[in-house]
């Protein structure tokens, strides 16, 4: 059975930098993608990015195009995300995910096609 793991969030101020690391033990993220999805208080949780491994496709929220950037590794045993120029309203918990059905690459974003979760990490900016 696979579980995914987050680490690196943090607090930090406005145009600061973070580095989100997601591993995966007992298994892959699946064939198709990996995900990153948050979910601010309040609100429904959202996909930030995700990466199609064939091609190393990747997809972007408008809200985060130009500061975010993910990457994972050939063994598709880890993923990160890269966040700079941070801004109070990233704050969220992040989440990383895993789709181990078929997922076609038109809903890389749909957070129901992901089954495997992590349990989340706290990114707080300061503004």
């Amino acid at each position: 059975q696979v579980s995914l793991e987050e680490s690196g969030g943090g607090s930090v101020q406005a145009g600061g930098s973070l580095r989100l690391s997601c591993a995966a033990s007992g298994g892959t993220f699946g064939p198709y993608a990996a995900g990153w999805f948050r979910q601010a208080p309040g609100k429904e949780r959202e996909c930030v990015t995700a990466l199609w491994w064939n091609g190393d496709l990747t997809v972007y929220t408008e809200s985060v195009k130009g500061r975010f950037t993910i990457s994972g590794d050939s063994a598709k045993t880890r993923v990160y995300l890269q966040m700079n120029s941070l801004k109070p309203e990233d704050t969220a918990v992040y989440y990383c995910a895993g789709a181990y059905g078929r997922l076609r690459y038109r809903d890389i974003g749909a957070m129901g096609k992901y089954n495997c979760w992590g349990q989340g990490t706290q990114v707080t900016v300061s503004s």
